[in-house]
């Protein structure tokens, strides 16, 4: 036999197939024996769960470093959408680049300093880090001379006509004059 006959065999679409029904009895035990291996290795469960933990912490940087538009991908075309996750995924990974570098140099500091590191303490460093990025940028003026020019509260506008527009008049009042621009004296 051929080793694509049991491929069509299998794309033949039937679940009655013999050969589907094998591969999916398989399936199954191999599903239970390593479900079996987790639950009795306590050492396994801590490596799938660090495994989970680093996952979900690259996922959260993920999605704090794509914050445009709430992470929503509104270009309809596959590969502009496929662009745009890529582009995230390759920010984050100089991100987290970024973040070891910094680490690994923060290390060389303190072990030149005389500091002991322990390798286990270095193994709980995380570089997901965000809280010394400013996402949205620092934009500075005075390196070009600008002065912004002091805030001044005052408008020189008068909206009292237009509060005395928006209410409505009194049942016994008479309706408001017409403003002059001149002064009555």
């Amino acid at each position: 036999m051929s080793s694509s006959t049991p491929l069509k065999r299998l794309r033949s679409g039937s679940r009655k197939n013999a050969t589907y029904a094998a591969f999916r009895e398989v399936g199954r035990v191999i599903r239970a024996v390593q479900l079996l291996r987790y639950l009795s290795d306590p050492a396994l469960r801590r490596r799938v769960t660090a495994a989970t933990d680093r996952t979900e912490s690259f996922n959260a940087l993920s999605q704090w470093i794509g914050f445009g538009n709430r992470g929503v991908i509104a270009d309809n075309a596959p590969i502009e959408q496929e662009k745009a996750m890529k582009f995230n995924v390759l920010l984050t990974n100089a991100v987290i680049f970024h973040n070891a570098l910094h680490i690994a140099e923060i290390v060389r500091q303190l072990l030149e300093e005389g500091w002991e590191i322990d390798p286990e303490d270095l193994a709980h460093i995380s570089p997901y880090l965000d809280e010394h990025i400013n996402r949205f940028g620092e934009y500075s003026t005075h390196e070009l001379g600008i002065q912004p020019d002091a805030y001044g509260p005052e408008l020189g506008v008068d909206f009292t006509q237009l509060r005395d527009q928006d209410r409505p008049p009194p049942a016994s009042a008479k309706p408001p004059e017409p403003a002059s621009g001149g002064s009555t004296s």
